[in-house]
């Protein structure tokens, strides 16, 4: 049972995300040949203050 996280600022629609998912679970099944029934995807969405990259604070950038 293929397990896969994804870690994403939040901002995206639902069907951004269902898209992602949909696509994210046809390459798990091309390239191991497990069913589509079997991949779980998580997906976790970060507040914009939640995230950092050298230490500022994505809310803070621009």
């Amino acid at each position: 049972m293929p397990l896969i996280h994804v870690d994403l600022l939040e901002g995206r629609t639902p069907a951004q995300l269902k898209n992602l998912v949909k696509e994210m679970t046809e390459v798990v099944t091309k390239n191991t040949g497990a069913p589509a029934e079997h991949i779980h995807i998580v997906l976790n969405e970060m507040k914009n203050d939640h995230y950092a990259v050298g230490g500022v604070l994505h809310s803070d950038e621009k």
